[in-house]
């Protein structure tokens, strides 16, 4: 990476920490915990992981950093929302893993043109080796086909696989509030170099584009608390983007 960016990196990850941890992981703490437990002691999300991580396209900071996190998000969405529908305890603890499986594998073909289509297309390949029933497969290829936004989605049939594909999509876009400019958007950069004046140039556009995301929230907590991971990226991005311009942007 060239070194200015090495420096804007430095500087924003300084931003990031002058703000606050989004009210999510504060409210549901005892969840979060339970989804990271489950997390790293089932052998399912173990093997899976592995097989991930030896495979997945690590493209634009959506490599193995990125899956971890959408997979443990998107397990604590399954938990809070199973127990907002009222599942009992065991059944919760199942979806948790199949959520989890789905963030594992939701960028495994990133690099590809159509990466859902060609992500859920593998996995349903890749996970008949795993201790999955053929229906808990079905939810998780559903919801990789439903993780990108702004595109049309499939109908799915079942309240447990749209559950499944919802609490994905809304871990996913969590990743477009502060870890967007801790983690992803230096991955990004790292990927195709551009030169700074371009970037500087496109930077409104990626922020415009950021705000889109505050309406497509998909589960009911995902819509309470996923905005403000929006509005913290938006104020960070503002607030890094107002350093370049004063401290690194080249005199017309």
């Amino acid at each position: 990476m060239d070194p200015v960016y090495l420096r804007l990196r430095k500087r924003a990850r300084q931003i990031v920490l002058t703000y606050p941890t989004p009210c999510f992981y504060k409210d549901f703490k005892q969840a979060s915990k339970q989804s990271d437990i489950l997390f790293n002691s089932a052998t399912l999300i173990a093997e899976l992981r592995e097989f991930v991580a030896e495979n997945v396209d690590d493209n634009f900071g959506h490599g193995m950093t990125h899956a971890d996190k959408v997979s443990l998000d998107a397990g604590t969405l399954m938990i809070i929302e199973g127990h907002r529908t009222g599942y009992p305890e065991d059944r919760i603890l199942r979806r948790v893993l199949v959520a989890q499986c789905a963030g594992l594998l939701h960028d495994i073909k990133r690099k590809q043109k159509n990466h859902a289509v060609e992500g859920a297309d593998y996995a349903r390949e890749v996970l008949q080796s795993y201790r999955l029933s053929t229906d808990e497969i079905e939810d998780i290829c559903q919801a990789i086909l439903n993780h990108e936004a702004f595109k049309e989605t499939i109908k799915i049939d079942t309240p447990e696989g749209l559950l499944v594909s919802d609490c994905l999509y809304d871990a996913d876009k969590f990743r477009w509030g502060p870890d967007n400019f801790t983690d992803t958007l230096w991955s990004m950069i790292a990927s195709l170099n551009p030169p700074l004046d371009q970037f500087i140039k496109r930077y409104p556009k990626g922020m415009a584009a950021l705000a889109r995301i505050k309406t497509t929230f998909r589960t009911a907590t995902g819509i309470e608390y996923g905005p403000q991971f929006i509005d913290l990226g938006l104020a960070i991005g503002e607030d890094l983007y107002q350093t370049i311009l004063k401290d690194f942007a080249q005199p017309a």
